[in-house]
């Protein structure tokens, strides 16, 4: 069992796992399911683009699906309108900022941030292929999001919060570049009570987003901590043991 020293050892472990998986899809291995596999078959039953319908994967290319990695499908629950502007956190392939630029319009914007180049390059090369032109590629981490304060409408994520080993920065970031009024909706995994030390500290699970997952009491908290309002959190499916996918939403004080 490998055991996490810090939030930089967190960091590269997930940067390693989500540059494979870039990389694996770029190269025509089949993805998460093919030779170089990033997602076990039994986790693909519940990680993955499957969690998708298929006129929502039908709008766009095979490399932007395969390379989903999240536990549920953020832009289903995020109620976008037309003319908003739309911030994925860890947007990985860019399945959701592709589909999130599709709702919100031409006079809308998604922006996409990633901190794995190979992930970027990879979500350029869907856009293009998606034919979407209102989308920005951002690269940095979601600790410290490079877009200033009030300056998008809703903040979406699919399993990628629960990577981080700053959780507190990443919710106050979000709150931070929320307009006000704005709108918080991700898919993440929360962790039961029950769940084990053993289980938390080991470093392959936490890149394989069960053992960095907060239990609802903490994520419910630190939302209202970060200034949301409005928290809810509602479990969708179980992705282990000790651990199941939510829709969490909140939102900014108007």
């Amino acid at each position: 069992m490998a055991e996490l020293s810090g939030a930089e050892d967190v960091r590269e472990a997930v940067r390693a796992r989500y540059a494979a998986a870039a990389t694996s899809v770029g190269a025509g291995e089949g993805g998460c399911c093919g030779s170089a596999a990033v997602l076990s078959d039994e986790e693909a039953q519940v990680f993955g683009a499957g969690l998708y319908d298929e006129s929502e994967r039908g709008e766009l290319p095979d490399t932007a699906t395969m390379a989903s990695l999240g536990c549920g499908n953020p832009t289903a629950v995020a109620e976008l309108r037309s003319g908003e502007t739309v911030l994925d956190l860890g947007s990985g392939g860019g399945i959701d900022v592709l589909l999130s630029a599709k709702r919100v319009g031409p006079t809308g914007k998604a922006y996409g941030l990633d901190m794995t180049d190979e992930m970027l390059a990879l979500a350029r090369k869907n856009q293009c292929k998606a034919g979407v032109e209102n989308v920005e590629w951002l690269r940095g981490e979601i600790e410290a999001i490079p877009l200033p304060a009030d300056s998008v409408d809703v903040v979406i994520s699919n399993c990628v919060i629960n990577l981080s080993g700053d959780k507190p920065a990443v919710l106050a970031e979000a709150a931070r570049v929320l307009r006000p009024g704005g709108r918080f909706a991700v898919s993440d995994v929360i962790a039961d009570e029950r769940m084990d030390d053993a289980t938390r500290a080991d470093l392959a699970q936490w890149t394989g987003c069960i053992a960095g997952a907060l239990t609802r009491r903490e994520f419910e908290q630190a939302l209202r901590d970060a200034g949301l309002e409005n928290v809810e959190i509602t479990e969708t499916h179980r992705v282990n043991d000790s651990a199941a996918s939510a829709i969490i939403r909140a939102r900014k004080p108007a």
